[in-house]
């Protein structure tokens, strides 16, 4: 839905996908407009839950925990996802559970991490990284790399391709694809084969017309704002936000991975992933790209019977199988 000059972007009943609209008025309801305060009460009250996500697994799957230190002695916990049959040369990827940057915990995307798994062969990696109420950027960032570091050094044991390693992730999780493909960029230290940030959560700065008075369900402005304060701390508002904090910032595309991404027409990240999509083929980045009409937020998982869910969750799994067939990226130094 796109507004005129000064006008709010208000998502109304019939904007919405018809499969899509009765949730979508029950979300808005329950879940709409959250401030600081009620994201860490929201944050609080997920904590509880985890002993309950930690305990599950999916069928078809093979869970384990793996450990790594931090440098400053914590650890990180990662989710490591495998096949059943142990895999050989396979892919791996680092997989980030989406929440604003401030909820969540890889348990609540093993079904996506089995997904994968069972449309690769490949292993999937889930890290626990730290969230904002707790720790602001750079710490999620950190966790991801170390998260990528680790897969990359275990990749032998693993059975993964050292020349096939990929970041992916919704939401925030997807903003933090879209931050680790930039800094792992940057670093040279670890080449990437492709990319996978689905409807990303990647600028910070409220400048696109889907991001400012929106109201649609599930993420409204008021609580995109909300949650970047959370994760951007004192930077939130200056012009001190790099871009491996909020990657819409960034000036140069060049020499990313192959990429692929879809996001709802109604949601408030349908611009800032537009300007990405567009900045990395002006680039000349391979990428494929699917905006869905009428959908907000997180439809897919919210609504996963809506015909819309069923033909996004479709499409991914095409592009990231041939992903699989067609994008390698040998690691520096390699022969």
């Amino acid at each position: 839905m796109r507004r005129q000059e000064g006008e709010s972007m208000t998502v109304g009943r019939e904007a919405m996908d018809p499969q899509l609209r009765r949730w979508g008025i029950w979300w808005r309801r329950v879940l709409s407009r959250h401030g600081e305060t009620g994201l860490r009460r929201a944050y609080r009250v997920t904590r509880l839950t985890r002993p309950m996500l930690s305990a599950w697994r999916p069928d078809g799957l093979r869970v384990r925990r793996e450990f790594v230190e931090r440098g400053d002695g914590t650890r990180l916990r990662l989710l490591v996802c495998e096949p059943l049959d142990p895999p050989s040369n396979v892919v791996g990827m680092v997989w980030f559970h989406g929440g604003g940057y401030a909820l969540g915990c890889p348990e609540q995307d093993l079904p996506t991490c089995r997904r994968l798994v069972a449309r690769s062969g490949g292993v999937v990696v889930a890290p626990d990284y730290r969230l904002s109420p707790e720790a602001p950027y750079p710490a999620a960032l950190e966790d991801g790399y170390l998260a990528l570091t680790w897969l990359r050094d275990h990749a032998g044991r693993l059975g993964v391709r050292s020349d096939q390693l990929a970041v992916g992730g919704e939401s925030a999780g997807g903003g933090l694809t879209a931050a680790l493909a930039l800094y792992a960029r940057d670093r040279g230290e670890i080449s990437l084969a492709f990319q996978m940030p689905i409807y990303p959560m990647i600028d910070d700065r409220a400048v696109t017309e889907s991001s400012r008075d929106n109201d649609a369900p599930v993420w409204d402005s008021v609580t995109n704002a909300a949650a970047w304060r959370l994760y951007l701390g004192a930077r939130y508002g200056t012009r001190d936000v790099p871009a491996y904090a909020a990657p819409a910032r960034a000036t140069e595309f060049g020499g990313l991975p192959p990429a692929f991404t879809y996001v709802g027409d109604l949601e408030p990240f349908r611009d800032e992933t537009v300007a990405y999509v567009e900045n990395l083929r002006a680039a000349g980045v391979p990428v494929d790209f699917e905006l869905y009409p009428g959908c907000w937020h997180g439809f897919d998982r919210i609504v996963p019977g809506a015909a819309v869910s069923a033909r996004a969750r479709r499409v991914r799994d095409e592009w990231f199988a041939q992903a699989v067939r067609q994008h390698f990226a040998p690691q520096p130094g390699a022969r």
